[in-house]
């Protein structure tokens, strides 16, 4: 998979996991923060997410909160971290 592709793949799971109807994925920018200001994420929905792409790209995440808080910060820091797996 590319960068284009893992991207992309991110933001699909983004929306469908999540329930997003009211967003496309293409909306999603990626370097947009997920939570807070950005696209309003909440922690429960980063659990959601994390299992998702935890499913979707076979890599598990950190232990350590401050770690996965840069990881999930965008569509950006997470393709980013998959790419280095």
């Amino acid at each position: 998979m590319n960068r284009e592709e893992i991207e992309k793949k991110i933001k699909e799971i983004i929306v469908s996991s999540l329930d997003l109807e009211d967003i496309a994925p293409e909306e999603i920018e990626t370097e947009t923060a997920l939570f807070g200001e950005g696209l309003g994420l909440d922690s429960i929905d980063a659990l959601e997410l994390g299992m998702a792409i935890k499913k979707e790209f076979g890599i598990t995440f950190s232990k350590d909160k401050d770690a996965n808080k840069k990881v999930f910060y965008s569509v950006k820091t997470l393709a980013d971290f998959i790419e280095g797996k």
